[in-house]
């Protein structure tokens, strides 16, 4: 016979039966009818899953982000209609809480094959009799409840009819399970409180700790939970006390106004990575392995703490920091921003864009040495420019306001000379740049040089953290680049984006602290014990700080600033963000060799120069093949590039017809102070005063800079529009 069928018999004349009968007969009936009925629940016996099916089938609400060894890295929520916690088995469940559950809900499970005959006999006799409706259910028949979707409430209480196969069910389950794995099932599938589902959830939720932790009188909370999992926390309190058997209730009556009386709340159990598992967890994504290592992860979000709070004074509020291992791409530490404290917690500062500073100098470099425009022994000037774009005049300022003279490039760009990286770029071409840069990621550089002009030198683009590491692992690895990954795979397709010569002198100018000194003196957090090229970047206004540097091994990218864009208070590259890059950077090689610098690429050839006059002093440097020299002198190259500077070629300058004619002067400049240059303007010697200036008349005009030999060594058309004032009688 179906179970449904024997479930409908008994639903229709038990009701008939009991009413008829004094509650003494009633009950006598009960327990010889309900025994006799057992042959039908034994012939309806079905199918009943697997323990093992039902724990798999246990699916928490939270997906977890393990790092490269599976140890747990973050936890995160991704269903919103439950709190379920992995699955907890009941050698970890308190047994306070087992003994207070079994006390509560089932006196006589260990004894019972499923159906409790006297408790249920009890409680027909009560509902059907005595009019005060009670359940019998067994634990064993909530189980079986749980598991089977017919068997669920439909309403405030079963149907007989429900209840009948609800026995039956409990006894298949009897005969499939043991009594362990039955109470362990009913402490991970019921509901205790509110959202809080399994005995995980609900300890976490209202006790903050694991289920192993439950003291007595909390696992006598939430076995009173079972009977009411919603009910006001002064009635869950009486029921707590009598489950525990307590003679005073007062102390149940203060744990339930604690921790029953708000809405419970789950934190993840860890949370080093936020703003990974936000783009790797989802429904589909409930386990992820990625390349991280906790270690590293740990190291990196306590240093931009620490960094954090000592910058506090300043303004300084965020900070997001990337660890790469060179050889393979995989993100080893990635950590979005410093977490609670920080201004904007959910935005992720590795991926968010801002303003380079310097950090993009040493592809500008690289550029210009593959090249072959440079060396690192060239001269660049490093003095005031004035220089005229398309957008307007364009004044380049060093860091500290001074200016050097003429200066190697490797000073220029271990010292992170600003005038010296834009003359550069003038050099190289903004195109070429632009070019450059894209192909090492920079993905953000959307538009033409001509639209970031010669500013891009001094990092005007927008670019991330990730771009930037990435970028500077490339210079790590030779020139060659791949892309980063957070999961583990084959490595990616590796592409030269870099002459090796050309990054392996970059590199080794990153890493000079000699040079470096002429900006940042010989103590500074750029210093490490190992081998490492290291680059620093402030933006206008010191709204960010960047450190990006490698070691053979790592690549370690820091920036440190506001997310809300504003400035903070004398804070630079070097004491911003480059004292975390340290602490990083150290901790990644605590215990590790001293290892030896990057060897030399076979087109890289060492020969000593020296300058003439001694602008530095004479030291062994790296060239291209063929690119070599021995002695640098100063007085050639600055003639050889003699030009015009200002004005700019197809400049269009203004008259003010408010300020009088004799104060309106232009002064003709060039790249040059020799003796012997002569100005020519329209075909003849321009009309300049004693002091070089000239009275701008309208009109075109075409401008020549002739050497002491008479040679035209540069020449350039400008426009003069507007008219003067005149003067009245």
């Amino acid at each position: 016979m179906p179970r449904w069928l024997a479930g409908t018999i008994v639903g229709r004349i038990l009701p008939y039966n009991f009413g008829m009968l004094s509650p003494a007969s009633a009950h006598r009936f009960a327990e010889t009818a309900l025994g006799s009925m057992l042959l039908l629940v034994t012939i309806a016996a079905q199918a009943v899953p697997s323990f093992d099916e039902v724990r798999r089938a246990h699916i928490p609400s939270e997906a977890v982000l393990l790092d490269r060894n599976g140890e747990l890295l973050h936890e995160l929520r991704i269903d919103a209609g439950a709190r379920r916690l992995p699955w907890v088995a009941l050698p970890q469940v308190s047994p306070a809480l087992v003994q207070a559950v079994v006390r509560a809900e089932d006196r006589r499970f260990w004894e019972h094959a499923g159906v409790d005959w006297r408790a249920l006999g009890d409680a027909a006799i009560d509902t059907l009799v005595r009019g005060t409706p009670r359940g019998a259910s067994t634990l064993s028949m909530q189980v079986a409840g749980m598991l089977e979707p017919a068997l669920r409430l439909q309403g405030a209480r079963r149907t007989f009819a429900q209840k009948w196969d609800q026995i039956g069910a409990a006894r298949d389950l009897e005969r499939a399970w043991t009594k362990q794995q039955i109470l362990e099932a009913y402490l991970n599938l019921a509901s205790y409180r509110g959202e809080l589902h399994g005995v995980a959830a609900a300890a976490r939720g209202l006790f903050g700790k694991d289920a192993s932790g439950l003291d007595a009188r909390e696992g006598a909370l939430l076995a009173a939970l079972l009977r009411g999992p919603n009910a006001a926390p002064a009635t869950v309190a009486k029921r707590a006390c009598i489950v525990a058997q307590a003679k005073e209730c007062s102390a149940f009556d203060r744990l339930a106004a604690t921790h029953l009386a708000g809405t419970p709340r789950i934190d993840a159990a860890v949370a080093l990575a936020p703003h990974l598992a936000r783009q790797l967890l989802g429904p589909d994504a409930r386990r992820v392995r990625t390349t991280l290592d906790l270690r590293i992860q740990s190291v990196a979000r306590e240093t931009l703490q620490r960094q954090l709070a000592q910058l506090s004074a300043r303004h300084v509020q965020d900070a997001a920091a990337l660890v790469l291992d060179n050889a393979t791409g995989e993100v080893l530490a990635y950590v979005g921003n410093s977490g609670a404290a920080s201004s904007a917690p959910f935005v992720d500062g590795v991926k968010a864009r801002r303003q380079a500073g310097s950090t993009l100098k040493p592809f500008l470099y690289a550029t210009a040495i593959e090249d072959r425009l440079l060396t690192a022994a060239s001269l660049l000037d490093d003095s005031p420019a004035n220089l005229v774009t398309p957008s307007g005049l364009y004044v380049p300022q060093n860091y500290d306001r001074d200016f050097r003279g003429l200066t190697s490039v490797r000073t220029s760009l271990s010292g992170s000379l600003n005038v010296p990286a834009v003359r550069a770029l003038m050099l190289v071409g903004t195109e070429r740049f632009v070019d450059r840069l894209r192909a090492l990621g920079f993905d953000g550089i959307v538009e033409d040089g001509d639209y970031y002009g010669l500013s891009l030198a001094l990092g005007s683009a927008d670019v991330t953290l990730w771009q930037l590491a990435n970028a500077y692992r490339t210079l790590a690895n030779g020139g060659v680049s791949s892309r980063p990954r957070v999961l583990p795979a084959p490595p990616g397709v590796a592409t030269r984006v870099i002459d090796a010569g050309a990054a392996h002198i970059v590199a080794d100018i990153l890493s000079d602290r000699s040079t470096r000194s002429v900006t940042f003196g010989l103590e500074n957090p750029l210093a490490t014990r190992q081998w490492t090229a290291v680059k620093t970047g402030t933006s206008k206004d010191m709204r960010d700080n960047w450190c990006v540097g490698f070691s053979r091994r790592y690549t370690v990218a820091v920036w440190v600033g506001n997310f809300d864009g504003s400035p903070m208070r004398d804070v630079s590259g070097i004491s911003g963000a480059a004292p975390a890059w340290l602490d990083l950077m150290n901790a990644l090689h605590r215990g590790d060799p001293l290892a030896p610098p990057v060897s030399r690429p076979a087109d890289v050839v060492a020969q000593t120069v020296h300058f003439v006059p001694p602008i530095e002093s004479e030291r062994e440097e790296l060239f291209l093949r063929g690119t070599e020299v021995a002695e640098v002198s100063a007085k050639p190259s600055v003639v050889a590039g003699a030009r015009i500077l200002y004005p700019a070629d197809g400049a269009v300058l203004a008259l003010d017809p408010d300020i009088p004619a004799d104060v309106q002067r232009v002064r003709f400049s060039a790249d040059t102070e020799s003796a012997g240059f002569t100005w020519w303007l329209d075909g003849g010697p321009a009309p300049i005063d004693g002091a070089g200036f000239w009275h701008p008349v309208a009109g075109r005009h075409e401008l020549v800079l002739i050497d002491g030999n008479g040679r035209e060594r540069d020449r350039i058309r400008f426009e003069v529009r507007g008219s003067l004032r005149v003067s009245g009688p």
